[in-house]
């Protein structure tokens, strides 16, 4: 079997059309322009490849949590707005500048920053319940007043902190975002706060803008089944019958119960399998579902599967038979965790709806 380099081991396969296909399904059940996520790289399955493939549904623009991030995309030729979420801070304005990027005001110190070199746009952020970041929607220190003038201000935003399991929370925020905006004598262009729950619940949350993130990328957000995107892949390196009784891998957690054939991935968690999966995971192989059996190693991990294989045999490990939701569960994590886990050894291979990757 001739094996080549790239997925000797371990890749992740990237379904770009099923991405546009879930940006197609919160477009038009929230009925507002998109402002997808792009940070973290995409969730782990690449910003620069996600992004312009989300270009096909004229976004109004793309997220991301740095001004680092911001700048690798407008180097490599996004021209639409790039707005960061993460506290500006008077130190990167040079940064934003040169890169036209738009920052997330949080605090006094950023916006006398931001207002004293000139008009640009940026958007302010409210804290209505997230106690993370941004200006509390009832801080009477005087912020919301210096905005009537402030020409550059395109939006205003907050987070929602449960959208997807506490309906209550979601309307006190959105009530408390809503009086902030309505103390304004002009309201703002860009009125935004829906992740990908808020926005899959129609359009009472949307807003003017929505900011699917784990949707697009394959995870479930209480709402319809996206469509799978990512497949993490890896090959059997080795195969042995462990006889009944005999251990595996680290501590020894697991013993084989009778004689038992073991395959042995080349993927662990340096490439992004938690750890956790160790006696409690399993992948798609053969067709079957394997159980994980011993720990989980920083280059391997051992499986069960019900019928023997070769070596160069290919496991997936999440986006087949076992889901990206499920993985996710059987870790005792979300899914946004296991798709920022993936390691950067691992190949991202993209299909772009050729047919071939």
């Amino acid at each position: 079997m001739s094996i080549p380099d790239e997925t000797a081991r371990a890749w992740v396969d990237i379904d770009l059309p099923a991405l546009i296909a879930n940006a197609r399904t919160v477009a038009a059940i929230s009925g507002a322009g998109l402002l997808p996520m792009v940070k973290g790289n995409a969730y782990g399955l690449g910003a620069l490849a996600c992004a312009r493939a989300l270009e096909a549904l004229d976004p109004w623009g793309f997220g991301v949590a740095t001004a680092v991030e911001g700048a690798a995309l407008r180097s490599a030729g996004i021209r639409r707005p790039i707005l960061v979420f993460s506290p500006f801070t008077p130190e990167s304005l040079p940064h934003f500048q040169s890169h036209q990027l738009r920052p997330a005001i949080c605090d006094h110190q950023g916006l006398d920053a931001w207002l004293a070199h000139g008009d640009a746009p940026f958007h302010v952020e409210v804290d209505t319940g997230m106690s993370r970041t941004g200006f509390r929607w009832n801080d009477t220190s005087g912020w919301k007043d210096r905005l009537h003038s402030a020409s550059g201000c395109e939006g205003i935003f907050t987070h929602f902190h449960s959208a997807e399991r506490d309906t209550a929370s979601l309307q006190l925020q959105w009530q408390r975002l809503l009086d902030v905006v309505n103390g304004f004598p002009k309201r703002p262009a860009l009125v935004h706060a829906a992740n990908s729950a808020a926005a899959l619940r129609g359009s009472t949350y949307a807003g003017d803008l929505v900011r699917p993130g784990i949707f697009l990328y394959g995870g479930g957000a209480n709402g319809p089944e996206p469509s799978p995107v990512a497949r993490l892949r890896a090959r059997v390196v080795a195969t042995r019958v462990v006889r009944a009784g005999e251990s595996v891998s680290y501590d020894a957690t697991w013993t084989a119960p009778r004689d038992t054939f073991v395959a042995t991935l080349g993927i662990g968690y340096a490439d992004g399998i938690p750890r956790a999966l160790s006696n409690t995971g399993a992948v798609d192989l053969g067709g079957s579902i394997a159980p994980i059996v011993g720990r989980v190693t920083m280059d391997f991990t051992m499986v069960a599967p019900v019928n023997q294989c070769e070596v160069g045999a290919v496991a997936t490990v999440y986006g087949g038979l076992v889901s990206l939701d499920e993985q996710a569960h059987r870790a005792g994590t979300i899914s946004y965790e296991l798709l920022a886990s993936i390691g950067a050894r691992v190949e991202r291979r993209y299909d772009r709806g050729t047919g071939s990757l």
